[in-house]
């Protein structure tokens, strides 16, 4: 069983930076796609950031894009986001996720509450 555990969610100021994890467990991802997105209050979740395990290639939404790195470290089965600069419109609760199937995300964390403050 596949099971995702985001951390490091907080309060933050805007301009700042914070970093979340999200351990796996369950299965060797290898080759798989791992992502984060976002759901922000009376909006739909949306697409942040993904990586590829094997070979680490990235894509990002232009939202993000300059002010946030995602990252894996294979040995911890940890994926990482680096969140710089932040804006009020980050907040949002962000959710780990997994394509265990080409072309879609099938597990899902639990969610960690990132807000930005001014």
């Amino acid at each position: 069983q596949v099971q995702l555990v985001e951390s490091g969610g907080k309060l933050v100021q805007a301009g700042g930076s914070l970093r979340l994890s999200c351990a796996a467990s369950g299965r060797t991802f290898s080759n798989y796609a791992m992502g984060w997105f976002r759901q922000a209050p009376g909006k739909e979740r949306e697409f942040v950031a993904a990586i590829i395990w094997s070979g680490g290639n990235t894509i990002y939404a232009d939202s993000v894009k300059g002010r946030f790195t995602i990252s894996r470290d294979n040995a911890k089965n940890t994926v990482y986001l680096q969140l710089n600069s932040l804006k009020l419109e980050d907040t949002a609760v962000y959710y780990c996720t997994v394509a265990t199937v080409p072309g879609r995300y099938d597990y899902w964390g639990q969610g960690t509450q990132v807000t930005v403050s001014s």
